[in-house]
C-alpha cells in the first residue's frame, strides 16, 4: 500500500513576465495573461507581478498597469505586488493606484512592497530624482500606506481617492532580515524571496515568527516561501528545460542580463566551478523533476519551512511546457485531481 503524501500548502505563483529571445514584449504581456488564467483553473491562490526596471528581459516595470490587466483577464484569483518597490514610489501615488485597483476588483488585489530599488542606481535616480534614502524612510512609507488605505480619519488632510477604506492587504517582501522584524512588528504577513536569494530564508522566518506581534491585520505569523520550479514528465526533461533558467542566472550573477533564451543541452557542464556553483547557491530551493521529484522537492521544503503559502516562480521557455509544469505542481498539491496534465502545445 503506498504512504500517503505530505499536504502541500496553497500554490500561488510570481511572474516575471519574460521577453523570450525570438519574441516581444507584447507577446510576453500575453503569455502572463494566459498563464494567470492557468493558474487561477488549477486552484492556485494569487499571482504576484515584480517591479523591475531598466532590463532587457522583463516586462512587468508598469507593475500596477499589469496587476489590472492580468486582473480584468481572471475571475477569481487573487492578483498584486510581488512588489511595489516602496523606494520607487511616492506612498500616495502607490495608494492611490492599488485603491483603484481595489475598487475595479474587490477582494482580489494585493500590494506587496519591498525596499530594494529593483534596477540600477542610475534608473533609479531617474524614477526618484535626487531622493537620498535612510533607512528609516521603508518603515515610515509602509505605516504612510496603512494609514492611507485605512479609513479616513476626522479631520485627516491627505486622503487618497480612491484608495482610503479600501484595506488593500500590505505584504512585506525580503531576502534579508530587515523586513522580516518590520513585518513582526507591523503585524503583516510575510513572503520572502528564496526563489533568488535563499541563503537567510530559515533565519528570516525565524526572526518573522519569534517577534510576530499579532495586529488588526493578522492574528498569528503568515509566510510565503518562493520556490524556482520547473516540472516535466522526467527529472531528465526538467533538467534540460531548466537550462533556460541556468541561463537566466548567470546573465544575472555576471552582469549581463538579457532575454529568456530557449534550453540548451549540457550547458552546465560549459560553466567555470565559480559559475555553476553561484547558480546552485541562487537557485538552492528549487525544485526541479519529475512529478515524483517534484512532490518529494515541495514536501521537503515545506517541513523545513513550515511555509503557509508556496509561490512558484517557473521560467520555462517554451509556454505551453510552462502550463504544463504548473499542473504538474497543482497535481503534486492535489489542487487539480481531477485535471488532466497538458501536453505541448495547448494553451489554458
Amino acid at each position: 500500500m503506498t504512504p500517503p503524501q505530505p499536504t502541500l500548502p496553497p500554490l500561488s505563483m510570481l511572474d516575471l513576465v519574460a521577453v523570450r529571445e525570438g519574441g516581444t514584449v507584447a507577446d510576453a504581456l500575453a503569455i502572463a495573461l494566459q498563464t494567470a488564467r492557468h493558474a487561477e483553473s488549477l486552484g492556485f491562490t494569487r499571482y504576484w507581478l515584480a517591479e523591475h526596471h531598466n532590463m532587457p528581459g522583463i516586462a512587468s516595470s508598469a507593475t500596477a498597469v499589469l496587476v489590472g490587466h492580468i486582473a480584468g483577464g481572471t475571475q477569481r484569483i487573487r492578483v498584486g505586488s510581488g512588489g511595489v518597490m516602496l523606494p520607487n514610489h511616492a506612498p500616495l501615488v502607490v495608494a492611490e493606484a492599488f485603491g483603484t485597483l481595489a475598487e475595479l476588483y474587490p477582494g482580489r488585489i494585493d500590494l506587496g512592497l519591498g525596499r530594494a530599488p529593483g534596477t540600477d542606481g542610475l534608473t533609479m535616480r531617474a524614477l526618484r530624482r535626487d531622493r537620498v534614502e535612510t533607512e528609516a524612510d521603508f518603515p515610515r512609507d509602509v505605516a504612510e500606506l496603512q494609514q492611507l488605505l485605512a479609513p479616513a480619519q476626522p479631520g485627516q488632510r491627505l486622503v487618497a481617492m480612491p484608495g482610503a477604506g479600501t484595506n488593500v492587504p500590505i505584504w512585506l517582501l525580503g531576502s534579508s532580515l530587515f523586513s522580516a522584524q518590520l513585518a513582526a512588528q507591523r503585524g503583516l504577513p510575510y513572503a520572502f524571496a528564496s526563489h533568488f536569494a535563499p541563503r537567510l530564508l530559515l533565519q528570516a522566518l525565524d526572526v518573522y515568527r519569534s517577534q510576530f506581534q499579532p495586529s488588526a491585520v493578522l492574528s498569528q505569523p503568515y509566510a510565503i516561501v518562493g520556490v524556482p520550479l520547473i516540472a516535466a514528465p522526467t527529472d531528465a526533461e526538467a533538467d534540460f528545460l531548466a537550462s533556460s533558467t541556468y541561463q537566466r542566472v548567470l546573465g544575472i550573477v555576471t552582469g549581463q542580463r538579457g532575454r529568456l533564451a530557449p534550453p540548451v543541452e549540457g550547458v552546465m557542464r560549459t560553466l567555470h566551478t565559480q559559475e555553476r556553483a553561484a547558480i546552485a547557491d541562487f537557485l538552492a530551493c528549487a525544485v526541479i523533476g519529475g512529478p515524483e521529484t517534484v512532490q518529494k522537492g515541495l514536501a521537503q521544503l515545506t517541513q523545513a519551512t513550515q511555509a503557509d503559502e508556496l509561490m512558484l516562480v517557473s521560467d520555462v521557455f517554451d509556454p505551453a511546457l510552462r502550463l504544463r509544469s504548473l499542473s504538474i505542481a497543482a497535481q503534486c498539491a492535489g489542487l487539480a485531481e481531477q485535471a488532466a496534465v497538458m501536453p505541448a502545445g495547448t494553451s489554458s
